[in-house]
């Protein structure tokens, strides 16, 4: 038996693991698809089976009845805004936290670790406070701000360490030449950086599409500014439940996030991977 056999067979239980779990993610997101194509019967009846009669119309009344459009611009505009601050932001002080060796950057890096101990439940009545006091409760763009804030943790974290792994003599050499520490950045680490960005801006956004609770309480109720977390439970009444219309509605949540990682999943994992390798 040569040593690439016996190396395939020791690894057929870490595969079975893997197609294990990746069953059970699966099988959530099949009911939430067969589901939201029936009728309330036929989801108590037999929640797995394929639908008898395919009920297409459960998009257009949860589209209409929750008004997810203005919800869905709402969101991205929230998401995006965030994501655009918070890289502006993170990029530079990654790029600095990653060619530093002083002391001061040492602690820097540790107070933005620190972020990740705060529990948001335990900020909400002083974020509260605070966007009263800046007079921008109930304003879009202070839910931005805080989002911004919010994703700086991850995003220097992350980006530091990956900025790390590339060599010193690049920049080393392009300011030999007479390139500013802003065109380092922007021409050479950036670019090779890429894979990171995209980890980020993922993980990110899938932290800021899907908040509940500051979009609920900072936000008002009021159709022109509500984010599509806070318009999803309306479709969920107590005298008459849809949930036919409300899993449809969950689908099209999900849509803009399905899109994003494909779009970028190849970025992602050739980060993960030298990020793999590096360790």
């Amino acid at each position: 038996m040569t040593s690439r056999t016996r190396s395939t067979r020791s690894m057929w239980p870490a595969h079975l693991a893997v197609w294990l779990y990746a069953a059970v993610l699966c099988i959530p997101l099949y009911f939430v698809l067969v589901s939201s194509v029936k009728d309330d019967t036929a989801i108590f009846a037999n929640g797995f089976s394929l639908p008898g009669s395919w009920h297409w119309d459960n998009f257009s009344k949860a589209w209409d009845q929750a008004q997810l459009g203005p919800a869905m611009l709402n969101s991205l505009f929230i998401t995006l805004g965030a994501e655009v601050g918070g890289l502006a932001l993170a990029i530079p002080a990654a790029y600095a936290l990653a060619r530093s060796g002083s002391r001061l950057a040492a602690w820097a890096e540790k107070a933005f670790s620190l972020g990740f101990l705060i529990p948001g439940l335990a900020a909400l009545v002083p974020t509260v406070l605070l966007a009263i006091e800046l007079q921008l409760f109930q304003t879009r763009l202070f839910l931005i701000l805080l989002f911004t804030a919010n994703a700086q943790p991850l995003a220097v974290i992350l980006l530091t360490q990956f900025m790390r792994g590339i060599p010193r003599e690049l920049d080393e050499a392009a300011v030999v030449d007479g390139a500013s520490r802003l065109r380092v950045l922007f021409h050479i680490y950036l670019p090779l950086a890429m894979p990171g960005v995209a980890t980020v801006f993922i993980l990110n956004f899938l932290g800021i599409w899907n908040e509940y609770l500051f979009s609920a309480t900072l936000l008002s109720s009021d159709v022109s500014v509500r984010t599509l977390q806070v318009a999803l439970p309306t479709l969920q009444s107590q005298t008459n439940p849809q949930y036919g219309v409300l899993l449809a509605g969950t689908l099209l949540c999900s849509v803009p996030m399905f899109a994003l990682f494909a779009g970028l999943q190849r970025r992602m994992m050739t980060a993960l991977t030298q990020g793999s390798l590096k360790a």
